[in-house]
């Protein structure tokens, strides 16, 4: 603990330094010396002031399963980590380390829907356009702090156990922009709740982030389905306590995860890395090597939606040696009637844009 607070505060004078130029950024864009896009269709952007998983790609893709029956929609992202740059198209045969794994998530998952990458969302929406005329709405991925498009809808995604009004800018916190960043949003979901958040507990939520006029506010939670074979889907199991978990993630955070899984299983074995991790050979053979020393006669293979994208690429020695891999798949449920809410605070939007 003392140690964090005394890295925390050598890390201070940086953080004032990065600070500054965000926010000299952000003015220049407020006060229009900077200017931003705006597009003859809706623009719906979800995002956050923080770096980290916060449930960007699961709410991306509720706005999917709300939309995709009545509209046609297609999802823009940067493409994190990615080997390609530009402006890139994305079907589902297409390899991780040129779309990047959300990308190619979305696109596995709603092969109906176009999904594209760019660095520069102006003219990544130009482009899809340009590809896909009939477009009605574009979902932007991760793009709070793009200003250089000006979205119909900003939606901004907050922690419930690390909301942005309690942290501090990057290095020393995880903010990538002042606090008061928020008040560019028109919807605002804390996002990871736990099952049960009492009103009180809500209200000071609330209370906290200080919703501006007309802003709205929503809780969310993840919901876990069963796990499902990752060459097969069709294949499913029922988590009990009598199986023993390799978990196996490469995910901003897995404390949300592991509050699921551990109280259904016997014992979890960790294999952790880096976000967007690019899993090489090497790494394969050692998630064998710790599948093979656990002691259980249940045992099994865990991993998530996105780290399942790349694991794709190890296929044939996965296969080869029996490994059991299941993807545990996750989806947004809003608390209480927020839901509802939510899906007016949309339809309305939408109903409103003007070109």
């Amino acid at each position: 603990m003392l140690r964090s607070i005394i890295i925390r505060l050598l890390l201070l004078p940086f953080s004032l330094i990065y600070g500054l130029v965000v926010t000299i950024r952000n003015y220049f864009y407020d006060k229009n010396i900077m200017s931003s896009t705006s597009f003859s269709l809706p623009v719906i952007s979800v995002g956050n002031l923080s770096v980290g998983g916060s449930g960007k790609t699961p709410h991306i893709e509720y706005l999917i399963r709300l939309l995709k029956d009545h509209i046609n929609i297609g999802t823009l992202s940067r493409g994190y980590k990615r080997k390609t740059s530009g402006y890139l198209q994305i079907f589902q045969q297409t390899k991780p380390k040129d779309s990047g794994d959300e990308p190619l998530q979305f696109k596995r998952k709603f092969p109906d829907i176009m999904v594209a990458v760019s660095e520069n969302r102006d003219i990544g929406i130009i482009s899809m356009v340009r590809d896909q005329p009939n477009l009605q709405t574009i979902l932007l991925d991760d793009a709070f702090q793009h200003r250089a498009v000006h979205p119909h809808l900003n939606i901004l995604l907050t922690e419930h156990n690390r909301p942005f009004y309690n942290d501090f800018f990057l290095p020393s916190g995880r903010l990538r922009e002042s606090r008061s960043g928020y008040k560019r949003a028109d919807l605002i979901i804390v996002t990871k709740c736990p099952d049960q958040l009492d009103a009180s507990e809500r209200a000071q939520i609330i209370n906290n982030i200080n919703p501006q006029e007309g802003q709205q506010v929503f809780f969310s939670k993840y919901k876990y389905a069963k796990p499902y074979y990752l060459f097969d889907p069709k294949y499913t199991f029922e988590l009990n306590n009598s199986f023993q978990v390799l978990l196996l993630s490469a995910i901003a955070n897995t404390d949300y995860l592991l509050q699921y899984l551990e109280p259904k299983v016997d014992e979890i074995v960790q294999m952790e890395f880096p976000d967007h991790y690019d899993f090489t050979p090497n790494d394969i053979g050692n998630m064998l090597t710790y599948f093979n020393r656990m002691h259980k006669d249940k045992k099994v293979i865990i991993t998530t939606e996105k780290d399942a994208m790349r694991l794709n690429e190890h296929k044939d020695f996965l296969v080869k040696n029996n490994l059991p891999v299941f993807v545990l798949p996750i989806e947004v449920e809003f608390m209480e009637n927020d839901g509802a809410k939510f899906n007016q605070a949309i339809q309305d939007s939408l109903i409103s844009f003007e070109s």
